[in-house]
């Protein structure tokens, strides 16, 4: 059954951190004594569950490297665990505001993602539509294990996220593969996500371990593993001014 969510959001922030082993886990058990577990979570303590995600580019690789419109927008097909039903997404950003539409469909129904005939994905033809006038087609697979953990607060839901075991592998149509590939490094990457303020949890947690902002575009660092670049940590950008002010 065909499930669609357009969801549009003001003042939607994310934030990102790169960390190692060690903190990650010292992180992932603070979390679990002061937040509460994914809704859809999984695992001993049902919080935890695998991504894995197919990414859309052009053959020049514009959003890669961020031309124009294409650096606000990214489209890909999501699957958690191993389930029977993926999700076709966009995510556009533009500043203070984040638009994210996701449409379920079933797994089956990629597999005939080549035939353009529109019967075949009819729940999902704004995303065959949109992909195909940018130009864009699968070209990696990204996959990874998540721990997510979340609050409520006045002004709404916030989330903290811990993804590690970060892989990447290449593709050339939308469908997963069973190749999961390669390492692309051994950090976690920690995400918060709220509106608004900063939850006060949230600035005890960055300043306990004195984080620094440090965003991390899975996509890009998984090219950059596939694509042999000699240095992902440039891949890294330093954090932006409404970052640091956050935690100023």
């Amino acid at each position: 059954m065909m499930t669609e969510v357009k969801e549009t959001r003001a003042h939607a922030f994310e934030i990102k951190f790169v960390v190692d082993a060690q903190m990650g886990e010292r992180i992932r058990a603070w979390a679990r004594t002061v937040l509460h577990a994914d809704p859809h979570g999984t695992g001993p303590f049902r919080d935890e569950y695998r991504t894995t995600t197919l990414y859309f580019d052009t053959a020049e690789g514009h959003v890669f490297h961020r031309r124009g419109s294409y650096g606000r927008a990214k489209y890909r097909i999501r699957r958690y665990e191993d389930g029977d039903t993926v999700f076709l997404e966009r995510k556009l950003r533009s500043p203070g505001i984040l638009v994210k539409r996701r449409t379920q469909v079933a797994l089956h129904e990629l597999e005939r993602w080549a035939v353009d005939d529109r019967s075949i994905l009819p729940s999902g033809e704004w995303f065959r539509r949109r992909t195909a006038i940018r130009a864009l087609r699968p070209v990696c697979q990204v996959s990874y294990h998540r721990t997510a953990r979340v609050i409520a607060t006045a002004t709404g839901l916030a989330r903290l996220t811990l993804d590690q075991s970060l892989r990447v592998a290449g593709v050339s149509a939308a469908r997963f593969s069973s190749d999961s590939g390669k390492v692309v490094f051994p950090d976690l990457i920690l995400e918060l996500k709220f509106t608004s303020h900063v939850p006060a949890l949230f600035k005890r947690l960055v300043e306990d371990c004195s984080l620094s902002p440090q965003p991390a575009s899975k996509y890009r660092l998984g090219m950059a593993v596939l694509n042999s670049y000699t240095s992902e940590s440039s891949l890294l950008p330093s954090p932006t001014t409404t970052e640091r002010a956050e935690y100023a």
